[in-house]
């Protein structure tokens, strides 16, 4: 199952080498159109990836919980099954 939308990596690229990313500019870094541009970033901000101050302050990255195996394997074991 893909957790995240296509192209959302390359937002998450420039936020993570920039440090955060003004709204506007994320339709430039994806090559579309503004509104699939919002779509992405909504979906993002929906899952805890991204977060914002308010609704047009710059996108920082955050790091979900639910997605730290995925993105850092190996980084917290998992429990051994107790049986």
């Amino acid at each position: 199952m893909n957790l995240l939308p296509p192209k959302a990596g390359a937002v998450l690229e420039a936020v993570l080498y920039r440090g955060e990313v003004p709204r506007g500019e994320v339709a430039e870094i994806l090559g579309l159109t503004p509104r699939h541009a919002r779509r992405i970033v909504s979906e993002l901000l929906g899952r805890g990836v991204l977060v914002a101050a308010g609704p047009r302050d710059p996108l920082r990255l955050a790091f979900p919980a639910a997605l730290a195996s995925r993105w850092m394997p190996g980084l917290f074991p998992e429990k051994p099954a107790q049986g």
